[in-house]
């Protein structure tokens, strides 16, 4: 459960795909001028990652990677199919991009029609992309971290468009100066995101050293303090036995 947590927390802060790898800028820059068509590709880019991350992972796990083809029998064990990763990798989310296309079309002609080519364009979304080949770079273990890696990229990527998309709206009442007007604004307050996103990085960071260095502080406290103790014990016994000589 804990490798579940980290692993969503860490790819929407740390890892986010648009501030710590800059993938998808494209359409992140050119669909955030509105906080309603950002939130539109951003949810079908959560979806499409969502379903392609597993998908890619089944595909790697049991066609792709080198001795994947185990499971039909002995002979085949020494096949090695991951030249084909880009190929079926981008098939699959091709494939999905086209029902994500055919149900936004559906069921809301308005965001179909203000996401234009963007939407067909989420098919070479290098961030879509990204998500499946960092997946399979990163060899992650179960099906189930892979759906959580799909779900948590996606969301991560949700946050950088919908957050610049509702800055731009504001700025159109600001007072910018002409040279930074447009891209140049947007670029430095992309930068500045970015630095805050990275900030989150504190957050995974000596949990496993945590426990060693308080162990240790109160370990050097505890002594120093039987040794405050035993000092003051040893005065109070000197303290003592001189009373009695002098009484004597």
């Amino acid at each position: 459960m804990l490798e579940h947590i980290e692993l969503f927390f860490k790819s929407i802060f740390i890892d986010n795909m648009v501030f710590a790898v800059f993938l998808g800028m494209c359409s992140y820059l050119a669909v955030s001028k509105k906080v309603a068509t950002a939130v539109g590709l951003g949810a079908a880019v959560i979806f499409v990652l969502a379903v392609t991350v597993p998908l890619n992972w089944l595909l790697d796990q049991y066609l792709l990677r080198d001795g994947a083809l185990v499971w039909l029998g002995p002979e085949y064990a020494d096949y090695n199919l991951s030249f084909l990763s880009f190929i079926l990798f981008i098939a699959t989310i091709a494939t999905m991009v086209q029902l994500v296309e055919i149900v936004v079309e559906k069921f809301s002609p308005a965001l179909y029609n203000s996401l234009g080519i963007f939407l067909p364009l989420i098919a070479v979304n290098c961030a879509i992309l990204g998500g499946s080949l960092f997946m399979q770079s990163r060899e992650i273990e179960t099906l189930g971290l892979a759906f959580n890696y799909g779900v948590s990229s996606g969301i991560g990527w949700f946050l950088a468009i919908l957050a610049i998309a509702a800055i731009r709206e504001k700025i159109r009442y600001s007072n910018v100066p002409p040279p930074l007007r447009g891209l140049g604004i947007t670029f430095i307050i992309t930068g500045l995101m970015g630095i805050g996103f990275q900030s989150f990085g504190g957050m995974l960071t000596g949990g496993d050293d945590a426990p060693a260095v308080v162990e240790e502080t109160t370990a050097e406290k505890s002594e120093e303090k039987n040794a405050k103790v035993a000092e003051e014990i040893d005065e109070k016994e000197i303290s003592y036995n001189d009373l009695i000589k002098d009484e004597e």
